[in-house]
This record gives structure tokens, C-alpha cells and sequence, in this order.
């Protein structure tokens, strides 16, 4: 098995969503805010050439949403997804599976695109199965008012309709397995029943961190988005894991943190806390 980072581009989101009740104060000494309180976010997907199948974790924003869509991210910086599979020698046609942590745009997006015509949307990889589980797409296509936004139907919808969708079963538990060869993390604070993926690589536990930890400036207990739908659940999951973390060692993958692709935890006297930050070439 080989494992690639793969980072699809940069995006700006507003602190004070980032870090919920958290005051500025605190936030922006790990992430500094421009003049309009924005902060810069990586979308870093995974790529896993794992025999013969090459499985893409999570997709970014993509590209067919229109200017003013667009102008409240403040999409740069040179990353794409098509240019950095290039960079590995892959193209979107050899992606064997397209696995989905949630159905958040900045998640998804990539997954979609316009046909030739720009009459309608196809899946931008054309021989992959797509991966959620049924609890989280249900979700999602029955969105509640407070996600509506971030579950856009055009990335949705036409994956179901390609028939190349396919559903993993999360049962009920905290950890299931999936056919892709490893396990995930099901966790319901920030949505319903986001998948975190657990990869063994190099005698080390990876884990592909989404929404869970969005970046290291997240790691203390309270820091929670304000996009999380259940906060105080967010809050426990995250006690929950870290201090699986930091006793086992996991490797925490970080798709949304612009500095660093990698961390671990250590326990403290303040609880868990950051241990070392460090690229995923370093492993």
C-alpha cells in the first residue's frame, strides 16, 4: 500500500464559524484572520494505491458552482485535484473508488461535474464506486435548515442516479469496517454519521481526521466548529478519540488544516494537547 497526500486547493471560511464560542483572542493565535475575519483552509484529500485499486478520501470543492457561489470561499493558491493526481502519474479515469467521509460541498464537490454541454452533471470519475453509508445520505437529501447549504443537490443527486453508488453499513457502533480495506470512525456531532477512516501504513494508525478535527488549532475540548449540527456531541466524540489518540499514537491526517498535514497528541495535565506537527512524507 501506498498513501499520498493530495491537496485540492485552498478555500477561507469565517474564524468565528470555525471556532464556535471561542473568542477571537484565543483562536487566531493558530489561526490568524485576514481584515475580514477570514481564515484559510486546505480541502487535502487522501490517495490510496492500495493493489488494484486506487481510492480517493474525500474530493474538495470542484468547479461547476458559479462566480458568486465561489466569491464567498476566496478559492487559491495553485492546488487542484486533476493537477496534483497528474504530479503522481494518476488521472481521474484510473480512481477505482471515490470514498465520501460526508456530503459537505467542500467535501463532495469534486465528485460532480458538468457534462460537455453543461446541460446536467456526470461523476467526475467514471470508473469508480462512490462510497457514504444510507444514515448520512439520507441526511443529505433531506436536509434540515441548518445544513441546506452545505448539502448542495447537484453533488449529490447525480451520483445516485449514475448508479455507481454504493452504501457502507456504519450499524450503530463508535467503529465498523468497510470493503475498502479499512476501518472508520462513526461519528454525529458535526453531521450525521460522518465516516473517519482508520488506515494501518507503515505499522502506524492513520486517520483520515475531516470534520472531526478540522485542524490543530481544534484540539482543545471546546474549540467546535459552529457548523456542528450537535456541539456538545462533537465535544464528547472528541474527548472520546483524542484520548484514544494519544494513547494508542495515531497519526491525525488533517484535511483542513493550511500548515500542517500531519499531527499527533499527548496527554498533559490540561488534557489533550498537541504533540508534534510534521509532513505526511515524513512518516
Amino acid at each position: 500500500m501506498k498513501i499520498y497526500p493530495l491537496n485540492t486547493g485552498y478555500f477561507k471560511l469565517d474564524g468565528g464559524a470555525m471556532f464556535g464560542v471561542v473568542p477571537k483572542s484565543l483562536w487566531q493565535r493558530t489561526n490568524p484572520a485576514d481584515e475580514k475575519n477570514m481564515c484559510t483552509w486546505a480541502m487535502r484529500s487522501m490517495l490510496i494505491e492500495d493493489g488494484d485499486r486506487l481510492i480517493l478520501i474525500d474530493t474538495g470543492i470542484g468547479n461547476k458552482q458559479d462566480d458568486k457561489f465561489f466569491s464567498f470561499y476566496y478559492l487559491h493558491g495553485e492546488d487542484s485535484l486533476d493537477g496534483n493526481l497528474a504530479k503522481l502519474g494518476f488521472h481521474r479515469n484510473d480512481i477505482t473508488d471515490v470514498f465520501l467521509t460526508h456530503l459537505h460541498f467542500d467535501h463532495v464537490g469534486g465528485a460532480i461535474e458538468w457534462n460537455k454541454d453543461r446541460t446536467g452533471f456526470l461523476p467526475a470519475f467514471p470508473n469508480a464506486k462512490y462510497w457514504s453509508n444510507d444514515k448520512h445520505w439520507q441526511w443529505a437529501i433531506e436536509p434540515n435548515a441548518r445544513e441546506k447549504a452545505s448539502f448542495l443537490q447537484e453533488n449529490i443527486v447525480p451520483i445516485k442516479e449514475s448508479g455507481q453508488l454504493n452504501f457502507i453499513d456504519v450499524g450503530d457502533g463508535f467503529t465498523s469496517s468497510t470493503p475498502l480495506g479499512f476501518d472508520v470512525f462513526v461519528v454525529n456531532g458535526h453531521t450525521d454519521a460522518q465516516m473517519i477512516p482508520i488506515l494501518n501504513y507503515k505499522g502506524k494508525k492513520i486517520v483520515f481526521m475531516a470534520d472531526l478535527l478540522p485542524s490543530t488549532g481544534h484540539i482543545p475540548l471546546p474549540y467546535v466548529m459552529g457548523y456542528d449540527t450537535r456541539p456538545l456531541l462533537t465535544l464528547d466524540e472528541k474527548a472520546r478519540f483524542l484520548d484514544l489518540a494519544a494513547k494508542e499514537e495515531y497519526v491525525l491526517f488533517l484535511e483542513h488544516d493550511s500548515v500542517n498535514e500531519c499531527c499527533t497528541v499527548k496527554q498533559t495535565e490540561k488534557g489533550v494537547r498537541l504533540d508534534r506537527t510534521f509532513s505526511f512524507n515524513e512518516l
